[in-house]
């Protein structure tokens, strides 16, 4: 593969509207993001639900102890009209870090703008009562370090804290948000840290470089999916100051991150075009490069324009080393407590692989997992014009897909495709195939209707009818083909044809289909549009 892009080919998108004084010194946006801290008291085992308020509005949380084990937290806001948000797992940073002798942390997780929040904290049966700890006099920093240490006025022997942290709001030029469709050969526009405002008397003074890059890992930084595109650059502005100020680490982890808006953000400093070693996957931060989405997705997937950004920003930053996107790479394990492989060890990896992939972590979720082969051929693609996204494509991520391709993809009864996923009553989200449909809802999973009983099904009303949805696939049987659904059962006969429907033991057989068929179920949703 011939890569024409070289150091020089990186895009700035322009952050700041002109003649602001952010375009002359960006300092000043870095240092007026303020962390405070406040100890959550009478934290035992079990769950414990603390509500925490602060004049000063803030928009990210994030937890922090000297020992996070076994300890579970979830965080939602207060909203202006007094109700609560939803709730929001604060998923611990494991396998993330330099090493540093601070606490331990969780992800900072964006809730928006509040200044009252409740954070339910769930420990181990036998965990200690958390008490408060007399804060000690602020140390001055050494003048000789060159950069500012962890955060001296935070006391680390306090049990559990809340760190609650309030970013300056960056002004937002006028230009279009990114656009997924780049040319051939050229990297996604690139913000870099003076123009998301880093501070760079932050981080430690040296950076570290390796002989090269010979994988790309790709992380999520869970917390909330809920934030807007001006919204981005605060964010990566205080995952930065959490982890050098709070958890006392070199610099910001990762060596980029990307919004769901397709934004790209420089991350470790360095040079994003150079093998800079970041602290993003323990055991294996040397010669890889790490990215991480801006958001959750254990259940969401990432969008479309942040998956062909990552694929296309991994496609660019790997063919720098002439490393093929599709395959595998060996690599030695440092070692350590955040990784499967003990040190010394050399697994044969993708050359672009998860964090869950060596890690103790779910990291970046299952439905940001389900899409890495979408990624890898994204990135492999990099000289190539993209072509349009398929069905399959757009339905990468989600339990349904993930459903069809265990059943046998297109040589499953299902067939291929027909159409995207879409909303079916409550909270329940379907789509259709060539040979029938499979429906998904957080109680019943995802389960496929095919043949007899799905025209059956259909013709009762589909999931608005008195069966409910589908809680299994077709169970064979001697005589009957069964299906269960919510509140009963269908019964296809081998030998006539008949279907029969069982609620509360009470069989009845259903007459036959006219010959047009059961009813349409139309798509209550609009479309994803692929771009």
């Amino acid at each position: 593969m011939l890569f024409t892009a070289i150091a020089g080919t990186i895009v700035i998108l322009p952050w700041a509207l002109p003649s602001t004084p952010y375009d002359e010194d960006r300092r000043p946006l870095a240092e007026q993001t303020q962390l405070s801290e406040q100890p959550l008291t009478g934290v035992g085992g079990g769950e414990t639900i603390r509500e925490i308020h602060q004049d000063t509005p803030f928009s990210l949380v994030a937890l922090t102890a000297a020992d996070l084990t076994g300890t579970s937290a979830r965080v939602r806001a207060k909203k202006p009209d007094g109700s609560w948000g939803p709730w929001y797992e604060a998923e611990a940073l494991d396998g993330v870090g330099d090493g540093a002798s601070g606490p331990r942390g969780t992800e900072p997780v964006f809730v928006g703008l509040t200044t009252t929040v409740q954070i339910s904290v769930n420990r181990p049966g036998q965990a200690a009562v958390a008490a408060p700890v007399r804060q000690p006099q602020a140390e001055p920093a050494k003048a000789d370090l060159g950069y500012i240490p962890a955060n001296t006025t935070t006391p680390f022997g306090q049990n559990l804290n809340a760190v609650l942290i309030s970013p300056p709001q960056a002004p937002v030029g006028d230009l279009p948000l990114p656009n997924a469709v780049t040319a051939p050969g050229q990297p996604p526009n690139i913000i870099t840290r003076a123009q998301w405002g880093a501070d760079e008397s932050m981080k430690c003074p040296n950076t570290v470089y390796d002989d090269g890059v010979r994988a790309g890992i790709v992380h999520h930084t869970a917390g909330s999916n809920d934030y807007r595109p001006e919204d981005s650059a605060a964010i990566v502005r205080s995952i930065y100051a959490y982890h050098t100020r709070t958890l006392g680490w070199c610099d910001i982890a990762y060596n980029a991150l990307v919004d769901k808006y397709g934004q790209v953000f420089e991350g470790r400093a360095g040079g994003i075009d150079r093998p800079v070693e970041g602290a993003h996957t323990g055991g294996f931060n040397k010669n890889t490069w790490g990215v991480a989405m801006l958001g959750n997705f254990d259940i969401e997937p990432p969008t479309p324009i942040q998956i062909r950004t990552v694929g296309r920003l991994l496609g660019w930053r790997l063919g720098m080393d002439h490393l093929d996107p599709r395959g595998t790479v060996v690599l030695t394990s440092a070692g350590g407590s955040f990784t499967n492989f003990p040190r010394g060890t050399t697994p044969t990896l993708p050359t672009i692989f998860t964090h869950r992939d060596v890690g103790n972590t779910e990291c970046p979720g299952n439905a940001a997992y389900a899409v890495m082969d979408q990624i890898r051929d994204i990135a492999a693609r990099f000289n190539e014009p993209p072509g349009p996204p398929s069905l399959k494509d757009l339905l990468r991520g989600g339990a349904i897909l993930a459903k069809w391709e265990k059943m046998g993809g297109p040589k499953s009864p299902l067939g291929e495709p027909k159409s995207l996923e879409a909303a079916a009553e409550g909270d329940a989200r379907y789509a259709t195939f060539e040979k029938g449909a499979i429906y998904w809802s957080p109680h019943t999973g995802a389960e496929p209707l095919t043949g007899a009983i799905y025209d059956a099904w259909a013709a009762l009303g589909y999931e608005r009818g008195a069966l409910g949805l589908p809680t299994s696939g077709e169970i064979a049987e001697p005589q009957w083909i069964v299906q269960n659904f919510q509140h009963g059962t269908l019964n296809f006969d081998r030998e006539t044809g008949a279907v029969t429907r069982v609620i509360d033991g009470v069989p009845e057989e259903l007459p036959p289909l006219s010959d047009d068929g059961p009813p349409v179920q139309l798509e209550r949703i609009k479309p994803i549009d692929p771009s």
